[in-house]
């Protein structure tokens, strides 16, 4: 789609939204690749202590499938708001590059909740940097709404309100975790489940596809 591009005329660049959406995808995959490294046991263990190193081990895939969850609804989230993309412009381009800083680094505060979760610092950083990447999609979805001309020509308003209100409504839930962290990290940490609590209203409305009967039988 030729039409899905932003122009930098000082450098003559073009850079069109697939092109972007695919480097993007690449940023996620190593993102959760770097997850998974921090999986780990102690080498040259004896039989015996191989047991306790996996239960030892348990808080860290614990922590890495969380983050694995919060990119994985990230990755999601942008594809789902790119799909409402026409063209690109620079505050797009750099709050997207932006929200992928934030997934490029999700693994260090991971690591920091692996090897630190009983504290209030990891907690509250690991739900700060959560609410951040969050922020930029709304602010990518506000952008839409504020130059309508870079959306979609046959994307209904409606339908970007709706993404903003659901980036909105999650970031309600981690921004609000950082004082309880705070006060209780475990709470925090449970208060991170509220967002699975609001799925039913995180649903946007059906698209006409979806509200369509369907047809079981033929006409004589």
């Amino acid at each position: 789609m030729n039409n899905r591009t932003l122009r930098l005329p000082r450098r003559e660049t073009v850079i069109g939204v697939e092109r972007l959406l695919f480097f993007g995808d690449a940023v996620f995959a190593i993102a959760i690749t770097l997850l998974a490294l921090d999986i780990t046991v102690p080498e040259g263990l004896a039989d015996s202590e191989v047991g306790a190193a996996l239960r030892d081990a348990v808080p860290k895939m614990g922590s890495y499938l969380l983050s694995f969850a919060v990119i994985g609804a990230l990755w999601l989230a942008q594809h789902a708001l790119f799909h409402l993309v026409a063209t690109l412009d620079r505050w797009l381009l750099y709050l997207y590059l932006a929200l992928l800083a934030v997934v490029a680094a999700l693994p260090f505060p991971t690591r920091l909740l692996n090897e630190y979760g009983d504290t209030a610092a990891a907690t509250v950083f690991y739900a700060a940097t959560i609410t951040l990447g969050i922020a930029l999609l709304a602010a990518m979805a506000a952008r839409l709404l504020v130059r309508p001309s870079l959306a979609v020509a046959s994307v209904e308003p409606g339908r970007i309100k709706d993404a903003l209100r659901r980036s909105l409504l999650l970031l309600g839930v981690f921004a609000t975790s950082i004082p309880v962290a705070f006060a209780s990290p475990t709470a925090g940490k449970y208060w991170w489940l509220l967002a699975a609590a609001a799925r039913p209203l995180l649903r946007g409305p059906k698209t006409p596809e979806q509200q369509a009967p369907e047809v079981t039988g033929t006409t004589a």
